[in-house]
Parts: C-alpha cells; structure tokens; sequence
C-alpha cells in the first residue's frame, strides 16, 4: 500500500465564529491510500480545541507513514494501527476512511455492508448559524434561505446569547439548537439563563460549560428543565457511566471518535442507554460529511452543514435539497 496527503486550503463564505475563536478558512486533509489498482480517499478536519494543527497533523504523518505503508492490508490490522495514542483522533479517522474506501472499492461492497448498518435514502440537517451581532441575523436567515431547514443551530456566547435567540425566533417557528461550544464558565450564572429560554421551542443545550466541569454538569442537569448534549465531551473513549449522569444526548462526530468503529460504539451505547443521539461534523468538504451521512441510520438528528460554508466545495459528493442531503 501506498499513501501520501496532501493540505487543502477551504476558503469560507462568511466568518465561522464560535465562542472560543473565528476563522475564514479551513485547512484540511486528504489522504490517500492506493494498492492493487483501488484508490481509497479519506479526510482529516483538524481541531486546535483537542490540540490539532495541521502543523502537527503533517508531522505526524510524516512519522507514521513508513509503518503506516508496511501495515498488512486488512481491516484488523489498520484498526491496531490507528489505536496508537499518539496519532490525532482525525488524522486516525482520515487514515480508517481512506483504507476503507478502498478496501470497499476493492471488493465491490458498500460501506454499509462492511460496517454492517442501513445506508439511509436522504438525512434531514440542521444549519447552524455562528456567533454575529443580533441585529444581522434576520439578513443572515433571508441570504442563505435558511427557511429550508427544519431544524437550526444557534452558535452562542454567555453574552449574547438572549438577544441572538430573540431575533432568531421572529423569523419562524424552527425547532432551535443551542451550541454553546463551552461557553459558560460559572454554573449558577447558566441555571439563571436557561429560564429565559422558556418562550422558545429549543430541543436542547449543547455542551454549555468545558468539558472538564464534570460535576457541575451533574448538577446542571438536575436543574435544567431542557435536555443536554454533550460535544467536547464525548471523544474517542466516552466514559457513559459518567456522560449519563451529565447529558441528555452525545453528539458523535468521526474527527473526535477517530474511527467509524469507535463512532459506531458510540452511538450504540447512547442508545442502549436512552440518550439522545446527533452525528455532528467539523468545517469539511463532502468527502468527510458522506462519511459522516453514511452512519445517520443511527442516529436522531443530524448536523451536516459543514460543507455548506465553503466557497466551491471540491468533491459533490452530496446533494442538498430543502434541507435534506442525498447522494450525489
């Protein structure tokens, strides 16, 4: 097997703004594996939120390739391979994709009867809106159609929050999504604000304090009349005796899981355990959101609009209509 990858440059359609940082453009990765006359393609969508850059992204790679290329050509053998800790969680998941897509190719097969799931017809998305001043949303919404999509997802800050929400709910009844992205830093600060959602049809928080205020997500969830789902904190290797008492929900997405496999797991448990399941995405071209489509069998909601926000999106692998997204 050989494999290479390469950077690719996403510029944006407008500024990506969270609460924790902003950006006009994305650097991701391809990788790509050839062997036996197949080609496989997979996509790595770095995140500084768990310390990847597409600096050490590229170094690693650099470090792994040898091995990487003298790894016996079967699937047991990748998933060994991509289980070191040492390799980002969405360069694994680049490299799995790549080499099961070629794998699949190889031997006439979807990825659906590798991985042993439904492949789903169409997949309803939310489309999130990030972080702006309040009084550009209704502009925003009007621009980018936004009267399409079933569900939206609102970016937040602990500033802003109300008076984005006030604005977004004169523009129609959507069932809202709230994306904190950790935002909160003081729990009685938060059981104060979520009240003053009661006037708007939210179908959950998502991930409003750091990660690592575990026990204040326990006790936020005692005092929080709205489901929770849990992001940043749910990776590679979720605790769920832990993320039940915390959350509502796991949002699963493949860059954090590191694996289809590991995302799999994770949706599976949520549901055994009657949590609600989403599968997310980063800022990444059709290529790494098809993956992400392919697994939405499983899940109840689906935040697929990462590749909405890039200007000419390089693959077209999915089509997206009224707010639905369909094979291409």
């Amino acid at each position: 097997m050989e494999w290479t990858i390469e950077k690719i440059r996403l510029d944006l359609k407008y500024t990506w703004k969270i609460s924790r940082n902003a950006s006009t453009f994305k650097e991701n990765f391809i990788v790509k594996c050839q062997g036996d006359g197949f080609e496989g393609i997979g996509e790595v969508a770095p995140n500084i939120r768990y310390n990847e850059t597409p600096e050490n992204i590229a170094a690693t790679f650099g470090i792994i390739k040898n091995n990487l290329e003298q790894c016996p050509s079967n699937s047991e053998a990748i998933e060994t391979f991509i289980g070191i800790d040492t390799i980002p969680n969405a360069l694994k998941f680049g490299i799995e994709s790549a080499f099961l897509h070629w794998h699949c190719k190889k031997n006439n097969i979807t990825l659906q009867q590798f991985l042993g799931i439904e492949k789903p017809q169409h997949v309803a998305s939310c489309y999130t809106l990030p972080i702006m001043d309040p009084s550009d949303i209704k502009d925003f919404y009007e621009l980018h159609n936004l009267r399409r999509f079933n569900f939206l997802k609102v970016k937040v800050n602990d500033e802003a929050a109300l008076d984005m929400m006030k604005e977004i709910g004169k523009l129609g009844n959507h069932p809202l999504m709230i994306d904190a992205n950790e935002a909160w830093k003081d729990l009685d600060v938060l059981i104060n604000f979520i009240p003053k959602l009661k006037s708007f049809p939210v179908e959950f928080i998502e991930q409003p304090m750091p990660s690592t205020f575990e026990d204040e997500y326990v006790q936020l969830k005692k005092h929080c009349y709205l489901p929770l789902m849990g992001d940043e904190s749910v990776l590679h290797n979720p605790n769920f005796d832990l993320l039940e008492k915390q959350f509502d929900g796991v949002n699963m997405k493949l860059m954090k899981a590191g694996s289809y496999l590991n995302g799999i797991k994770t949706l599976k448990e949520a549901k055994k355990r009657n949590m609600k399941t989403m599968i997310g995405c980063m800022v990444e071209t059709t290529l790494g959101i098809k993956s992400a489509w392919d697994l939405c069998s499983l899940a109840q909601y689906a935040d697929l609009d990462g590749c909405l926000i890039i200007d000419k999106e390089p693959f077209h692998l999915l089509i997206e209509r009224d707010g639905n997204f369909y094979e291409a």
